[in-house]
């Protein structure tokens, strides 16, 4: 017999802003449900997922946390995750093994960065979702406002299951038509609006509900799972993490409305076709071949890598051999583990719906699906799209002892991490560390000195601009080298166009020649001669592209011609080519999105400016916050995180991705050219 049932399993992503109280609430859940004995404190180190060094450091989450508690029959896994925009990442990560989205929103913080991007993420990925506003014992005069303004922001279909009380001690079930005291509205009216809501999805149930006035509880309840998972319905909680008003409440929320992974929505895997590949949607049935998703990596100091893996389909047993993507070389799976907080329980089996751990699989690696083979072979998971790490660091080893260890350190974080990626930068020969911003690097190397024991040299890396061109140009070289032997001899004449459109990092080299004035054997030296400029650069030594050459005309020598001839020739006359055709120096620009106090909009406008940014667009939004969004090149954003909270007495957030290449003002251009000195010897 199985440990437990698919349909008593409810997986519960445990997300929102940076100090909602999302991990506060775990602890009253897990205090509830007798899975502790009462609640930990963020501030004193004590909570189950907050177990870190540097969570307990930061006073914040850092990394999804898994707390599993067992009420009424039913298995919750709760997935407490990062709140702050440096780690959204991280909290993107857990959506693939959940089947509900809990937004945590603060009574008196409102909407914030954070909640507007996962609001956004999930319903994309039609997950569902369900707010929940923390602190009413504090503010519960804020909560009605505050209704009204997530309805504004995020539709109609949010709509209060429960109201708090007018002295915020408790919550007032609208499941319930009888009278009540509530804060503001009433029970009638709360229950009429969420029943006439619920049931516009069931035709069979609204004309009962027309005919008789009522309908039973238990159907009302398998309307709302299906108006829940169909993003007809997104509900609204009201609780206190702090004092446990409307955590009982929540529970049953959370045990008998939120969906079980039999009623979850479809999971975009995709199989390998013969035109393409399709879509492919596991089944929850215990019985059919294996197919389970790695959402999350991780490093434990005891058990060394662990690997966190949700079950999708069929049943995976401790020993059992599987495969991993398209390889069809089974893996044995030794152990599994069941997470909870920094504690691993180990068990025999995991169905559809479970959360398990595997330990040392060093094949394992994020994003990758475990499965039975035969048909499934090959068979994918369509990953979130994650934010591109864009604050850079270029790094290097303190010591020349530590240069080894400093890769095999980083590579392991950056597995751990989707969102923290490391590169070797030829263009300036640095190696750059990207994070999603200052607290996240920070947080990185004090991983690195806490974890692996290793300090780095930072500092802030040159920027990466690229090369391109803007006109058509001919370009000719002729090398001829006599040494008392055998002498070197090519000539090449070559035309290079800019792509058009917006490939700027493209190329093409085209053979334009005719009657053989450049033997076919020689074409791939002068193309290897081309691609060396490419790599180096033309006029500041950054990697050039958006270009296409056509080497139209040309000379050999029938002894003195070789392949290194025509490699120098073909080097040197693309060179002689670019400086004629309006070269281009172009910089990184960053799509920056900043949600502050709506009194701190024109400051932030005209900073800015000041960064050489262009203002898309404004916006005031519900709780008299602002969005403002810009375009700015990278190498003025080196600073923003501490300005922004200058600007905004420490309430703004920003996100920032890349959006483009540009070209660099001319200044910018002549200052970085003049700086340049090519090495142009022969070869």
């Amino acid at each position: 017999m199985p440990r437990h049932a698919t349909d008593a399993i409810r997986n519960i992503a445990i997300v929102g802003h940076g100090g909602s109280g999302k991990t506060t609430l775990v602890e009253r859940l897990l205090a509830h449900a007798g899975v502790i004995a009462k609640p930990g404190r963020v501030e004193d180190g004590t909570t189950v997922c907050d177990f870190e060094p540097e969570e307990k450091h930061h006073g914040h989450s850092l990394h999804p946390a898994i707390a599993t508690l067992r009420h009424q029959g039913l298995v919750v896994h709760l997935i407490d995750t990062p709140g702050f925009p440096d780690f959204i990442g991280q909290a993107l990560s857990v959506f693939p093994a959940s089947e509900t989205v809990a937004v945590v929103v603060g009574a008196d913080k409102g909407i914030q960065t954070t909640t507007r991007r996962i609001m956004a993420v999930a319903s994309q990925r039609r997950l569902p979702r369900l707010v929940i506003v923390n602190r009413l014992d504090d503010h519960v005069g804020d909560c009605e406002l505050l209704l009204e303004q997530l309805r504004e922001s995020f539709g109609t279909e949010l709509l209060p299951v429960n109201l708090p009380t007018p002295d915020g001690t408790g919550v007032v079930d609208l499941w319930e038509s009888e009278s009540g005291r509530v804060a503001f509205s009433s029970v009638e009216a709360g229950h009429r609006q969420l029943v006439d809501q619920v049931i516009e999805v069931d035709e069979e149930l609204m004309a009962q509900y027309l005919e008789k006035g009522a309908v039973d509880k238990e159907s009302l309840r398998r309307a709302f799972r299906t108006a829940l998972r169909t993003a007809h319905l997104v509900p609204v909680c009201f609780v206190s993490a702090r004092t446990g008003a409307g955590i009982p409440e929540l529970l049953e929320v959370f045990e008998h409305l939120c969906p079980s992974p039999i009623d979850g929505n479809p999971r975009p895997f995709l199989l390998p076709g013969a035109t393409g590949d399709v879509p492919f949607e596991p089944s929850p049935d215990p019985a059919k071949p294996l197919v389970g998703h790695v959402f999350k990596v991780t490093t434990d100091p005891f058990v060394g890598k662990l690997c966190l893996v949700r079950i999708h389909q069929g049943t995976l047993r401790a020993g059992d051999g599987v495969r991993i993507n398209d390889g069809t070389k089974p893996v044995r799976i030794a152990h599994l583990h069941e997470i909870h907080g920094k504690e691993h329980r180990e068990v025999s089996e995991a169905v559809p719906g479970d959360i398990v751990a595997i330990n040392k699989v060093d094949e394992l690696h994020f994003g990758d699906v475990i499965h039975g083979g035969g048909e499934l072979t090959g068979l994918r998971f369509k990953r979130i799209e994650m934010p591109r790490p864009m604050y850079g660091l270029a790094i290097a080893a303190k010591s020349r002892g530590d240069e080894a260890k400093v890769g095999v350190s980083l590579s392991k974080i950056c597995e751990e991490d989707p969102t923290f990626a490391v590169e070797r930068v030829a263009a300036t020969h640095e190696t750059v560390a990207r994070a999603m911003g200052e607290l996240h690097m920070r947080v990185v190397l004090e991983r690195l000195r806490n974890r692996f024991k290793l300090d780095l040299d930072t500092h802030p890396p040159k920027v990466a601009y690229r090369e391109s061109i803007a006109a058509r140009a001919d370009g000719h070289h002729r090398h001829k080298k006599q040494t008392g032997g055998a002498g070197q001899f090519g000539e090449v004449f070559l035309r290079v166009v800019p792509i058009e459109g917006s490939d700027r990092h493209g190329f093409e080299f085209v053979d334009a020649t005719v009657g053989g004035s450049v033997p076919k054997q020689f074409l791939p030296a002068i193309e290897k001669g081309i691609r060396r400029v490419l790599v180096e650069g033309a006029i500041a030594g950054y990697p050039l592209g958006g270009v296409r050459v056509e080497v139209y005309d040309g000379k050999h020598h029938p002894v003195d011609s070789k392949e290194v001839a025509f490699v120098t020739a073909g080097r040197r006359a693309f060179i002689d080519a670019v400086l004629k055709a309006k070269p281009v120096l172009l910089e990184p620009i960053v799509h920056v999105e900043v949600t502050a106090p709506a009194s701190s909009l024109g400051d932030l406008t005209s900073d800015f400016s000041g960064r050489r940014g262009h203002v898309l667009d404004t916006e005031i939004l519900a709780g008299d916050q602002c969005l403002v969004r810009a375009e700015v090149p990278l190498s003025e954003m080196g600073t923003y995180s501490s300005q922004l909270k200058s600007m905004t007495a420490g309430q703004g957030g920003f996100v920032m991705d890349y959006s483009h290449d540009a070209p660099a003002p001319p200044a910018v251009q002549a200052q970085v050219v003049a700086s340049f000195t090519r090495q142009d010897e022969d070869e």
